[in-house]
């Protein structure tokens, strides 16, 4: 079985659609799932003020992302809206803490994929979503792109190889059923990916990682 852990910050629910059709996705093809929101920041900032309360009381009763979610997945797939080009803060912020389990390379070889929600066609959703790959790379990550193949990415809503990225218009809740379908397959191709990862390192290669000693020096806890 095939552990998947889907972390997300959503302002208007747009990316929360996404996450509840892939969780739905993974859980279907026999996946294990967690599903995680990154914690708030003390001051975010915020548009439409009320779907964004809405979209708190809906996801009230999912717990925040930590990082033995992120050691104990297979596969790992995060949403997030576009901020200026740029993952949400929120999401950064969770990054940032990351390093205790991805400088010991406890994120290594897990198959990793992004997907981003924006307010117009060029809102910055592919770069959103290559900022996140940015990322990954330092984790050591193995990134699941959606590439150009599948069919459903050639319907009129979709389109971008990176990833899933929905238009809002600054719309709550408005993701396509395009969009749908192409979250869908981008889990699917996810899983299949962290499924081939984890049969073929099976034994583990023998990659001597960084020494004890040296993560002393980061002050991590090992």
């Amino acid at each position: 079985m095939t552990n998947i852990t889907i972390i997300f910050h959503s302002r208007s629910g747009n990316i929360y659609q996404l996450v509840e059709k892939a969780a739905q996705t993974a859980r279907a093809a026999g996946a294990e799932v967690r599903v995680r929101k990154v914690a708030e920041l003390p001051d975010p900032m915020i548009l439409d003020k009320q779907a964004y309360q809405d979209l708190a009381t809906a996801t009230a009763e999912i717990p925040e992302a930590g990082l033995d979610d992120l050691v104990w997945a297979d596969a790992i797939m995060i949403g997030t809206p576009v901020h200026y080009g740029l993952p949400a803060p929120q999401i950064l912020n969770f990054f940032d803490h990351t390093g205790p389990v991805a400088i010991p390379g406890k994120l290594m070889n897990k198959a990793v994929s992004a997907f981003a929600s924006g307010s117009m066609p060029h809102a910055g959703q592919q770069a959103t979503i290559l900022a996140l790959h940015n990322a990954f790379c330092h984790w050591g990550s193995v990134i699941v792109s959606n590439g150009s193949a599948a069919a459903v990415l050639h319907q009129p809503g979709n389109g971008a190889p990176y990833g899933t990225g929905t238009i809002s218009r600054h719309e709550a809740n408005s993701v396509t059923d395009d969009n749908l379908g192409a979250i869908e397959y981008q889990t699917l191709r996810t899983l299949q990916v962290a499924g081939a990862l984890k049969r073929g390192l099976e034994p583990e290669p023998g990659i001597t990682l960084v020494s004890e000693e040296r993560l002393r020096k980061f002050g991590l806890d090992i």
